[in-house]
């Protein structure tokens, strides 16, 4: 079953509520792990597991003041705690709360869009298979190349999708780790065991080495994968608007009933779904290029990359979400229509057989230079005078002299030329053969 959800998951995920308590998660797992060694009091540690919350307004009101949005935090969560708040943020420096908090909520949003990516590909491959052997005309530069199915086109996408899952699995990997290791990564204030500690009990690994925060080649990874999942939607989506021209008429999005396409226009139908994946895909291009800026900064740490991230981050993850989950249901609902695709392709009168009539005439001991200038000439003359190309290579003299009708038959036999699809079907879809 194709999942479906409004996409609040997401938002929520986002949120200054949600960032807040990720930051508090981050602080009592740091103060317990201490009281396991020894560093902090176990009451103290106690007072704050049990008593530590905040409330937002409360932590905008004193920002106001201090101009520091930890400080503001940490301030909030004391006035709840009392006098044991002085072992918060012990031996802590802002970014050892805040780029852990934030792999937190990073890991757990590629959580998400690994299950819409799940989601779609179960839609394409649906559609895939209903159209394995739905006949239509290959384009190349625009132009009707050779014969192919619908359903190795949404095979195609299938496989890049595939290939967009590794990438955000591998990138989940890479900004899943958390740092304790003080201002400058030395340590000074706190062993590396109680990071190891914090990092496990929160599913998180340590950081190797770090400076004042986690390196941000790591969230550059990230964001260049979600760029490039984007950019399989925007070509995909291309795609059915293309297909979706008048002149084409092949693929529709679909409309709903009580749609309106123009405020002029009563009769369009336009793909307006797929135009916004394709805008949207601009988006996270820019923020991934944001996020490899942010990978250069001074010494061990400046802030220019942190209000970067505060509008990147969760921008990059919210676009996205809504992208898959919108295209999946232009997937599940698109209508296709054969009997178009069947004019379509016969619309240029047999010409795109071309190519395997070259073979044939090869097969029979023609030069590839003579059986090409043959077949060229037909096929111009089929598009000059609207014939029909096989009448006239039956009518050439050259070309009837080293192929029989038979022979010629053959090469516009349109299951000969689609006889391997099943072939890249159990590739595609690891299916088994019957």
């Amino acid at each position: 079953m194709i999942r479906r959800y409004t996409g609040a998951e997401m938002g929520r995920l986002w949120s200054d509520q949600q960032k807040y308590d990720t930051w508090l998660r981050v602080e009592v797992a740091a103060v317990e792990a201490m009281a396991r060694a020894g560093i902090v009091p176990a009451d103290a540690a106690r007072d704050i597991r049990e008593r530590a919350r905040f409330d937002l307004a409360r932590i905008e009101e004193i920002e106001q003041v201090t101009q520091h949005d930890v400080i503001a935090f940490t301030t909030a969560v004391a006035e709840h705690v009392g006098p044991s708040a002085r072992w918060l943020h012990f031996g802590l420096t802002s970014s050892d709360v805040v780029d852990t908090a934030q792999a937190l909520q990073m890991r757990d949003a590629c959580d998400l869009i690994l299950q819409d990516l799940a989601g779609l590909m179960q839609a394409v491959r649906t559609r895939a298979l209903e159209h394995r052997r739905t006949p239509m005309i290959g384009r190349t530069h625009g132009v009707h190349a050779e014969p192919m199915t619908f359903g190795l086109k949404l095979a195609l996408w299938y496989a890049e999708l595939d290939r967009d899952v590794e990438r955000v699995r591998r990138a989940r990997r890479v900004v899943a780790v958390g740092k304790l290791s003080g201002a400058v990564g030395t340590f000074a204030h706190l062993p590396p065991a109680i990071e190891a500690d914090v990092c496990r009990s929160l599913g998180l690994e340590p950081a190797p080495v770090a400076s004042q925060v986690i390196q941000r080649d790591r969230h550059a990874e990230l964001q260049s994968a979600l760029a490039i999942a984007a950019s399989s939607l925007e070509k995909f989506a291309l795609e059915i608007r293309g297909l979706q021209k008048t002149e084409i008429g092949e693929v529709e999005e679909p409309f709903g009933k009580g749609q309106k396409g123009s405020s002029a226009m009563p009769h369009k139908r336009n793909p307006v779904g797929c135009e916004q994946i394709v805008g949207l895909a601009r988006l996270l291009r820019a923020n991934a290029g944001a996020a490899l800026e942010n990978n250069a900064l001074w010494h061990e740490r400046d802030i220019s990359h942190s209000s970067v991230e505060r509008v990147i981050l969760p921008d990059s993850f919210i676009a996205l979400d809504h992208m898959l989950r919108r295209f999946t249901r232009i997937v599940a609902d698109m209508i296709v229509y054969p009997d178009r695709m069947r004019e379509n392709l016969e619309r240029s009168r047999g010409v795109v057989f071309s190519g395997t009539v070259l073979l044939e005439l090869a097969r029979r001991g023609v030069s590839r230079e003579q059986a090409y200038e043959w077949v060229q000439r037909n096929a111009m003359r089929s598009f000059s005078e609207a014939c029909d190309f096989r009448a006239l290579l039956l009518a050439d003299r050259d070309i009837g002299g080293a192929l029989t009708p038979s022979d010629i038959a053959r090469a516009f036999d349109l299951g000969e030329q689609l006889r391997h699809v099943d072939h890249i079907f159990e590739r595609v879809f690891q299916e088994v053969p019957v």
